[in-house]
């Protein structure tokens, strides 16, 4: 890996990635730790924190500060991300798990949101999801909530 302390110019979101995941490690902290320490979603600051957003400048201060990382990382961490997923289904169960949810239910929910709003789409800009565990006698359950605005398309 690149020297990141000399030129904030050579790191990039991977780096940064990289060396949060190096101080999570050494620093015995969960991403529910993590995110309660700078006030933000477990959900929000992982995704983040693994280059798929953006953080508000003041939240990437203080993630800097939590973890113990170079100044240098707190502008990579504020800069808007280009998602580009390497592989089209993930082959690591949990994750291949959720392709498989949109594919089976996408359909569904499309029509489901259709039939309530009108013809558009739920906004993942302007959007909100926890993860929760819930007890259940068959074994405990994963929960998941998402809220994302209702955006109508235009027509012009």
């Amino acid at each position: 890996m690149k020297d990141l302390t000399t030129d904030d110019r050579l790191m990039t979101k991977e780096d940064v990635t990289t060396l949060i995941l190096i101080a999570k490690k050494e620093l015995g902290l969960s991403w529910a730790e993590i995110a309660a320490k700078i006030e933000m979603s477990p959900v929000f600051t992982h995704s983040a924190a693994m280059g798929m957003n953006a953080f508000p400048n003041d939240k990437a201060a203080a993630l800097v500060k939590v973890l113990n990382l170079p100044d240098a990382a707190k502008p990579v961490l504020a800069e808007s991300p280009t998602k580009i997923w390497e592989q089209a289904v993930p082959t690591d169960p949990c994750m291949y798990r959720f392709y498989e949810i949109v594919g089976v239910y996408a359909p569904t929910l499309k029509a489901l949101i259709e039939e309530e709003f009108g013809n558009g789409i739920m906004s993942a800009i302007d959007f909100e999801m926890s993860v929760a565990r819930v007890k259940h006698d068959k074994g405990d359950r994963v929960k998941i909530e998402m809220s994302g605005k209702y955006l109508a398309y235009n027509a012009w």
